[in-house]
């Protein structure tokens, strides 16, 4: 009886350890996720600005 006490133990330590690992791989997950996204917003923001500035250079030529 002892035996089996322990081994549930044992395996109760495990799934539960298992679960916790679960947790954390999954919002360390989401957590980089959100950030490329964020850096992605921004880089597209940056590359708009660009666009918009060569737009209005060449315009300016164009007049010229």
């Amino acid at each position: 009886m002892d035996n089996f006490s322990l081994a549930s133990i044992v395996y109760l330590v495990i799934v539960i350890g298992l679960i916790a690992l679960f947790v954390v791989s999954f919002s360390l997950f989401i957590r980089r996720v959100l950030i490329n996204f964020s850096l992605k917003t921004k880089h597209s923001i940056e590359i708009d600005k660009k666009l918009d500035k060569i737009i209005e250079l060449l315009e300016k030529d164009k007049k010229n």
